[in-house]
């Protein structure tokens, strides 16, 4: 393939495509370039393997640390585990690409996209998507595409497309925005408290762009004589689907129009699976039907989820009712409690919507406790929000291996992390650390909306001083040709079977996180713009239910929490209280039972459960950091003797020596007449020399310094 270059311009900002020069094996590959960010990405494709029921697409985002010009830490000097920022990009990949894909393709797919140069102005993950659709394109893949991704940013009252990394800090929105040339595909937003309306002005600000985009792949397919492949559905024999359909469809829609409990109706529709497998069965060996079936052990419940697909779809779109008898808009029930644990954990909220159930904990943790985000090309180090997201088999009743978390769990987790950050108080506000783990007891749809819900309680329950509580919303939706129906609080057959998850959260005054997915290619923005603006009457109703459990942070936290001190000492002073090897600073610990955490701008957090032990860590640290003058007045401890004098404490970590003239007004024949070890004594600072060395006295001291010392 010939080397060809195409650049396109957003805002003075160039985003470069070179084809034809990198990874000449691969099936399709790209450099995808905007200022000094460079990400190579390619699509590869092998022949399926057998027994496949599903499209094998497998994303991986990678990131090199030369890309920034550093070398990995750790012992092997090499990347390691992949970060959970680079789980959430390979996922931001994924998510608008596996739709485009058509649903019976059952080859291996492989995208590959590497971060190989970094400029820290231009975030590598927006570029990585749109490169993914070019190098399915080149590969020559049946793609419904092509597809681009852009971020907006708002700063002041400016959209802004493709932001830097400080102006995504600085501003009020980062909207990560995919489309096709049908509509969006994609949008995944963090917010601060952003009004509906702007929003979805941000959202079509952002699709102008990626149609742009689209353009360019356009044009440079057609430079390189590179058709879009349309691949045609391969043809089946209907004579099985036939007969399924013949035995199975009216049985189905009653099921689904008497609104039953989703156990009784799961139970009830797998009856009717089973007898038409029995019916199969008992067949001749040579009907076509029978061999049909044995053609693949999955073929009969592909079709019956079809069925069954169809007949849910017809009737949300024919009656308006949900196969749980709701209307499109209504939400399911919902109860919420706080407290649920005790206090050892220190705020805990459950929040139940229907048959899903997520148990939050909240854990208030030093500052030391804030996650290092290692080795990654992200520019922030650490992250004083932590939210982790569980889901065991149980919560669907089944079972498997329980494993570390996977791309899902990193996902929601994530997400409703993205939801409560705007509301968290600052650092100089609540200098806490805080960790919540959403536990989902039970799933029927949109668990991590739940896990929002459930995080708000929690944080409230520990006295966390939040802004306003969060709450959320996932929106579902049904098209079939020109039919379009959204439909607000979806359950889980209404994701598997529908074609659109939009989860949507935020405050009563506006949106803090959106993730929308789709299992068809793209929606007009009026679309979005309706699912965004029926959510906001399901959040407030949500959030009317949550208040009633509590209605704002408790004033006091869990007595097991940690209780923070903060005061700040002179940064010059830091490596004294530290000491060789951490040597103080682990003394101070050990002594006191606190746990100290420096700042490098001097701020000290000094942490325990008891406060007489923080205020005593706090007075030695102050003590060491203390600056002596001469003049000043101190009740100090004797702590050793020598012939010509004593050394006394007057802080702790500080000593000076009274010189055996200066111990009385009179001769003193022996240090040991006037004092002794332990002996709290009455001294003033009489010259610090130039070594730094405090020599004290016991003479000429009023009476009043004396008095004012002994108070301390």
């Amino acid at each position: 393939m010939a080397e060809i270059n195409k650049s396109i311009s957003f805002d003075g900002r160039d985003i470069r495509l070179k084809v034809g020069v990198y990874a000449p094996q691969a099936g399709g590959s790209v450099l995808i370039e905007s200022g000094d960010t460079s990400v190579l990405v390619t699509a590869t494709r092998s022949k399926g393997r057998e027994g496949i029921d599903f499209l094998p697409l497998l994303v991986d985002y990678e990131e090199r640390i030369y890309a920034a010009g550093r070398i990995p830490g750790g012992f092997l000097r090499r990347e390691g585990r992949a970060p959970e920022k680079v789980t959430l990009t390979s996922r931001l990949i994924d998510r608008p690409m596996r739709p485009l894909f058509p649903d019976w393709l059952r080859d291996d797919i492989q995208i590959v996209a590497t971060t190989m140069s970094l400029d820290e102005q231009v975030p590598p993950d927006v570029l990585a998507v749109t490169g993914a659709s070019i190098a399915t394109l080149l590969a020559g893949l049946p793609f419904n595409g092509p597809m681009a991704a852009v971020r907006v940013g708002l700063v002041g009252d400016d959209f802004i497309i493709n932001p830097t990394y400080r102006e995504v800090q600085i501003g009020d929105l980062d909207l990560v925005v995919a489309g096709t040339p049908d509509g969006i595909i994609m949008v995944e937003a963090g917010a601060n408290q952003l009004p509906e309306q702007d929003i979805i002005e941000a959202i079509d600000f952002g699709y102008e762009a990626v149609l742009e985009l689209i353009t360019a792949q356009r044009e440079l397919l057609a430079e390189l004589g590179i058709g879009i492949v349309q691949a045609e559905k391969p043809v089946t024999d209907p004579t099985l689907e036939n007969f399924l359909r013949d035995r199975t469809t009216e049985s189905i829609k009653i099921i689904l129009g008497k609104y039953e409990p989703k156990g009784v109706r799961d139970t009830e529709l797998d009856a009717i699976k089973a007898k038409a497998v029995e019916e199969i069965a008992a067949l001749p060996e040579t009907d076509p039907i029978k061999v049909a079936a044995a053609s693949d052990s999955k073929v009969v419940s592909t079709l019956f989820k079809g069925i069954t697909k169809k007949m849910m779809r017809q009737q949300v779109i024919e009656t308006g009712r949900r196969v749980d008898g709701r209307a499109l808009d209504e939400v399911r029930p919902i109860s919420c409690f706080v407290g649920v644990l005790p206090k050892r954990v220190h705020g805990t909220g459950l929040f139940n919507r229907g048959l899903t159930q997520v148990l939050s904990a909240c854990t208030l943790g030093t500052p030391g406790d804030a996650q290092d985000l290692g080795d990654d090309l992200n520019p922030e180090n650490t992250k004083r929000y932590i939210h982790h997201y569980n889901f065991p088999p149980y919560s669907v009743g089944e079972t498997r291996p329980m494993r570390g978390p996977g791309r899902r769990e990193i996902g929601h987790g994530a997400l409703a992390e993205r939801a409560l950050i705007p509301v968290l108080p600052t650092k100089d506000e609540f200098p806490y650390v805080l960790r919540i783990v959403s536990e989902v007891l039970s799933s029927n749809g949109s668990t991590s909306m739940g896990s929002v819900c459930g995080s708000t309680l929690a944080l409230m329950d520990a006295g966390v001083p939040i802004t306003k509580p969060v709450s959320g919303a996932a929106m579902g939706l049904i098209k079939e040709g020109d039919e379009v129906r959204v439909l607000t609080d979806i359950q889980g057959i209404e994701d598997f079977l529908g074609d659109m998850d939009f989860k949507v959260a935020g405050t009563d005054t506006g949106i803090t996180a959106l993730q929308m997915d789709m299992k068809i290619s793209g929606l007009p923005m009026v679309t979005i713009a309706e699912a965004i603006n029926k959510a906001r009457p399901a959040r407030l109703h949500i959030l009317e239910k949550m208040l009633a459990a509590i209605d704002k942070p408790r004033e006091e936290m869990s007595p097991f929490a940690p209780r923070l001190l903060t005061f700040k000492i002179e940064p010059e002073l830091i490596g004294l209280v530290i000491g060789p090897g951490g040597k103080t600073i682990k003394g101070i610990t050990e002594e006191t039972g606190a746990k100290i955490d420096i700042d490098d701008d001097g701020t000290v957090t000094v942490s325990a459960v008891d406060n007489e032990k923080a205020k005593r860590a706090i007075q030695i640290v102050q003590g060491l950091t203390r600056r002596l003058n001469e003049g000043d007045v101190y009740l100090g401890r004797v702590t050793r003797l020598i012939p010509i004098g004593a050394f006394v404490e007057l802080l702790p970590g500080k000593e000076g020596m009274i010189h055996i003239s200066q111990l009385a007004d009179h001769r003193v024949g022996k240090v040991e007449d006037e004092v002794g070890v332990g002996d709290e004594v009455i001294v003033k600072v009489r010259e610090i020399d130039n070594k730094g060395r405090v020599n004290l006295t016991r003479l000429n001291i009023h009476p009043d310094e004396a008095a004012a010392a002994r108070k301390g």
